[in-house]
């Protein structure tokens, strides 16, 4: 059996990105597992942007096969658990494809370990700024509230806020977890399951709340993420962007460069076992903000507020990223340069060429 890096979910974004950060700071076999959905991959061929070095195995994670499989030759000493269904909508929709992805196979993954008698040195789990749902608020008189989840009568009211309050950032230890969609509640049973096992088997844990993740190498096909993705490519055919609720809302936007550097400082920093970061740019933006520098970008017109709404979503998500400073990671790519890079590469890869 051989000793390697085993990355579930490695041809996605961020396992591409990270690949490039792994092969050139250390020589263990990279090994990836991803089934290449279509709605990511639609021609399901191996993505240009994964290094050539790593091992890529075209399998279900969900599947016993697999794991029988991938176990007859490899033993993990690390392990990068990126695999999930995302898009926060469609896990309303589609529950069960969510759950059954991001909780059964992070529990396929843990028996196939157990029956092999295989405890790797270290997992690195990316969860999800949807763990928090609306998080903290705080309330005109100071008191700290838990507003929960936005009532369909809100929304169809275009009660965007909770009145009075303010929402504070997301931080882990601080914001007690309270998902207000399946993909978050699934997100936030991946972290549950992975420290019991863990903790029963004496392995180092770090997990990462990744906020909104961009840039190049993001998946222009799967419209259920990657909204800078979708606002750069209607700006660039000329269209006014659309903004739901009132455009108000706040997101924290973290480039992909700065979300792998994250990643790969959980895998070897001893301060990261045992704890949970919250990675974002830690200066959250209106979608209108962002909206508007995308369409400068490509001289578009200017986006417009359309008044639709997304069930599940939350109305504000930024995070305090001082915590993340314990990884010796700090984010380097402002929004403004994020987004013309986006671009450019989005400009090139639409135009045929090969970036």
């Amino acid at each position: 059996m051989k000793d390697c890096i085993l990355i579930t979910g490695g041809a996605g974004f961020i396992g591409s990105a990270l690949s490039h950060l792994l092969r050139a700071e250390d020589a263990r076999p990279i090994v990836a597992i991803d089934n290449l959905h279509p709605q990511v991959h639609p021609s399901r061929a191996r993505p240009v942007d994964l290094h050539p070095d790593v091992e890529l195995i075209v399998a279900d994670i969900c599947e016993p096969d697999t794991w029988n499989a991938f176990m007859a030759e490899w033993r993990p000493s690390l392990v990068v658990h990126l695999a999930a269904e995302t898009g926060t909508g469609q896990s309303l929709s589609e529950a069960s494809r969510h759950t059954h992805v991001n909780v059964t196979g992070t529990a396929r993954m843990l028996d196939a370990f157990a029956a092999a008698g295989h405890v790797p040195e270290r997992f690195t789990l990316t969860s999800s700024r949807a763990v928090y749902g609306e998080g903290v608020w705080r309330n005109a008189d100071g008191a700290l509230i838990q507003p929960g989840q936005r009532s369909k009568r809100m929304l169809d009211e275009a009660q965007w806020d909770f009145p009075g309050a303010v929402a504070l950032p997301f931080c882990a230890g601080f914001t007690p977890p309270n998902p207000t969609s399946v993909y978050g509640a699934t997100k936030l049973a991946q972290e549950h399951i992975l420290n019991a096992w863990a903790l029963s088997f004496g392995v180092d844990v770090a997990i990462l709340r990744l906020q909104n993740v961009y840039g190049a190498g993001q998946s222009l096909d799967n419209p259920y993420t990657g909204i800078v993705s979708l606002f750069s490519r209607l700006a660039k055919a000329g269209k006014s962007i659309p903004l739901y609720e009132d455009g108000l809302m706040r997101r924290d936007f973290v480039y992909i460069s700065d979300v792998a550097r994250a990643v790969l400082a959980a895998t070897r920093e001893p301060s990261a076992v045992g704890h949970v970061f919250d990675i974002g740019y830690g200066q959250p933006s209106t979608i209108s903000d962002l909206a508007t520098t995308v369409a400068r970008h490509y001289g578009a017109p200017a986006p417009h507020v359309c008044g639709k709404y997304r069930n599940g979503d939350v109305r504000h998500a930024g995070c305090d990223i001082e915590n993340s400073r314990q990884l010796g990671w700090v984010p380097e790519v402002t929004m403004e340069e994020g987004v013309a890079q986006l671009c450019n590469w989005i400009d090139v890869r639409l135009s045929g060429e090969t970036v």
